[in-house]
């Protein structure tokens, strides 16, 4: 032993408890807290409030599985190449969140929070003051030839169902915060520097409510992972029922065409 402790306020053992949060965990926390709220609590260790909850869950719902994505192929795939690694299918798929799908949370959470940050006190006290303010972020980042986490999605382009139902929600419990109110305006202004109207994505409202929530922004991504892990167990379950991954890959092998060799210029793929 070399006579260091390791701190921690989560979890801990002695031969007759277990302690979690400060909680009995037997006792005090199974069948008592459900996983949305413990998952709340291990990431701020603090218990919230029963409308933190129901916002936390609607975000953790609205990311849960969006059908065949890639993230839902490759997890398929990998099973089917790997039916002895449950965990290997799971993780391939999680390691596919990134900036096009379940990343937009993250990026959306820190767009807006960096813009309420460099504004700084006080924040705008009606919906003008916040097109204001919105319309200078979006114009900004426009003259950078940067995109504007949160608007656009392939699908639903007259607008995501998920966002209007996430703002009123969030109106409901009281949680309606600047992220949210930052959002909506750039909701509104954004056609006045695109020239065109996009909807505001559910991905990117999830990450204003989880930024309102106080949550920390290093974590949104983890939070949308962990919503879709619910989502990928669903998609191997399935898989399982209704096997389709070997379809994808025969689709894709049996039909692939032969081309000639195209070398890279000298200097590489930007020479």
């Amino acid at each position: 032993m070399s006579g260091r402790d390791y701190p921690t306020a989560l979890g801990a053992s002695s031969p007759a408890t277990i302690t979690l949060l400060g909680q009995d965990l037997a006792q005090d926390v199974m069948g008592r807290v459900g996983f949305g709220e413990l998952a709340f609590w291990l990431a701020t260790q603090r218990r919230p409030a029963a409308g933190e909850v129901r916002v936390f869950e609607a975000v953790l719902a609205a990311l849960a599985d969006h059908g065949f994505t890639p993230t839902a192929i490759v997890t398929r795939l990998t099973y089917l190449s790997a039916p002895d690694s449950v965990q290997g299918a799971l993780a391939a798929g999680l390691l596919g969140g990134g900036s096009r799908f379940l990343g937009v949370t993250e990026d959306c959470g820190r767009f807006l929070h960096d813009v309420l940050r460099a504004h700084g006190e006080p924040l705008p006290a009606d919906d003008a003051g916040w097109d204001a303010l919105a319309l200078e972020a979006v114009r900004a980042r426009r003259e950078r030839r940067e995109l504007i986490p949160g608007l656009g999605h392939h699908v639903h382009k007259d607008g995501d169902p998920r966002t209007a139902r996430l703002f009123e929600i969030a109106a409901e419990e009281g949680l309606s915060g600047p992220h949210l109110a930052l959002l909506a305006a750039v909701g509104r202004v954004h056609p006045r520097v695109l020239g065109r109207a996009l909807p505001l994505n559910g991905a990117g409202a999830c990450g204003a409510a989880l930024a309102d929530l106080g949550l920390p922004l290093e974590l949104l991504r983890a939070f949308a992972l962990l919503a879709r892990t619910a989502g990928l167990i669903g998609q191997l379950a399935e898989e399982l029922r209704r096997p389709v991954a070997n379809d994808i890959f025969l689709s894709v092998d049996l039909n692939n065409r032969s081309v000639p060799p195209e070398p890279l210029a000298d200097g590489g793929p930007h020479g």
